[in-house]
């Protein structure tokens, strides 16, 4: 069967591609294997985020219609940073928005679902049930590839868009051929992704707060490595958190200072082991039964586990007529938990492109579209690499010595915080400008052999 595009993967970037070819007048089909949810009645994507959409998030995707009411769970007001002893709580991003609020929760399975609907009623096909099985790319004059399904189909194609989320199965077959001097390793999921985890869990009525965002910083090991807590519809909240993958714990300086660790623990705590130490820790005065699992939600009895890439981002080799699109390249970070915005966009991005002959122009476009916030969160993420608890109540610090009485803060006030403040703000500046020029990808297009 032949198409214009082929697009592997039917997340929020796979599906942006899709809606944005159709649109464009592309043949074009989604591929995606599918995964059954207890609150999702057909098959569709992973669809496991702890979804939480920020005002500016919302320009970001750059979507032609509202997200609609029904996929959202909670409007929110703003988002406490909880350090072991001090404790910063912002009620704004500090970046300019057209979104009225500081943000949403959503139900990540229902975004899903709407995209996919974007899609096919754009004219995207959208075939779910059935995985890839392989590529075959021809790159001898115009490239065209041959994606293969598990149940023998053959999709030809000119161009391929690789939307196969952090573990990256199909997009490392490949990408791996093409970079003759192993690049790929550096995107290898084992050593290049975060673990989530989360629970749907009832909160008690005086300690809810279903209109704010809940990190907690310096409680367990790990870069980047946080519990948190999301609001959903009613009482429910999903508990979760994100944590490096394969983290050894004999190599944690001070680990006593870890309050979720406990001094005979000889490996990393299960996920379902650190949210019930989360639980007696920050909530004293409740039992875990106070706390229930809402076993009819999620993936697994009200659980969920699933990667998040915390790589820097790659380019695409477009003079393969391929591009790489939301997590599978990268763009998706475990430091602002999350990255359906910049999925969405690059997904869209990547479609419009390759319906248009065009897509020689993707890498140009999305370092346009998504490059100033990858490098926020690049540089940040650089700079907290090695915090421990101190480190983290040290930064709360400072921002609280100068956090304006609204909570609107923004990153420049730090430099007026006394020397502390600067050195941060300076240190913030000198790695941003480190990556200036799209230096932050990983992998440039040059490195590709096409």
């Amino acid at each position: 069967m032949d198409y214009d595009v082929v697009i592997v993967g039917g997340g929020p970037a796979g599906s942006a591609a899709g809606q944005a070819a159709a649109a464009a007048g592309a043949e074009a089909v989604v591929v995606e294997k599918g995964v059954p949810r207890a609150d999702r009645e057909g098959l569709g994507p992973d669809s496991t985020d702890a979804a939480g959409i920020l005002d500016y998030w919302v320009d970001i995707m750059d979507l032609d219609e509202p997200i609609p009411e029904w996929v959202k769970h909670r409007e929110l007001s703003g988002t406490d940073f909880v350090g072991p002893n001090e404790t910063v709580r912002l009620n704004s991003t500090g970046m300019e928005s057209s979104y009225p609020n500081f943000g949403f929760t959503m139900h990540r399975a229902r975004f899903d679902d709407w995209l996919r609907e974007r899609a096919e009623d754009a004219g995207a096909e959208y075939r779910v049930g059935t995985g890839v099985r392989d590529v075959e790319s021809d790159l001898v004059g115009e490239p065209a590839h041959t994606v293969v399904l598990k149940d023998g189909t053959e999709l030809s194609c000119r161009y391929l868009v690789l939307a196969d989320g952090p573990q990256r199965t199909i997009s490392g077959k490949v990408l791996d051929p093409l970079l003759p001097n192993g690049d790929f390793e550096k995107m290898a999921s084992t050593r290049a992704n975060h673990i989530a985890y989360q629970e749907y869990r009832e909160i008690p009525d005086d300690i809810y707060e279903p209109d704010r965002l809940k990190f907690w910083w310096g409680y367990m090991p790990g870069h980047t490595a946080y519990p948190w807590v999301f609001p959903n519809d009613g009482n429910v909240a999903r508990v979760g958190l994100t944590m490096p993958i394969n983290l050894d714990l004999e190599s944690i300086a001070d680990r006593e200072k870890y309050c979720l660790l406990r001094p005979d623990d000889e490996r990393v705590p299960q996920g379902k082991v650190y949210i019930e130490r989360l639980i007696e820790e920050v909530y004293p005065d409740y039992s875990l039964d106070d706390f229930p699992l809402q076993t009819d939600r999620g993936k697994a009895n009200g659980t969920e586990t699933y990667p998040i890439s915390s790589t820097r981002p790659i380019e695409s080799p477009t003079d393969a007529n391929i591009a790489v699109v939301g997590g599978a390249m990268g763009a998706t970070s475990a430091f602002h938990e999350g990255g359906d915005h910049v999925a969405v966009r690059t997904g869209k991005l990547a479609g419009r492109l390759a319906a248009l002959g065009a897509l020689k122009a993707y890498n140009r476009e999305w370092h346009r579209a998504i490059g100033d916030e990858v490098l926020r969160n690049v540089a940040m993420a650089d700079i907290v690499h090695d915090y421990g608890p101190d480190d983290w109540d040290r930064v709360f610090g400072v921002v609280n010595a100068i956090m304006p009485e609204d909570g609107m803060y923004d990153t420049k006030d730090a430099a007026f915080a006394g020397l502390e403040g600067l050195k941060l703000y300076l240190q913030y500046r000198r790695t941003k400008f480190g990556y200036r020029k799209g230096r932050y990808a990983q992998i440039r297009e040059d490195d590709y052999a096409v």
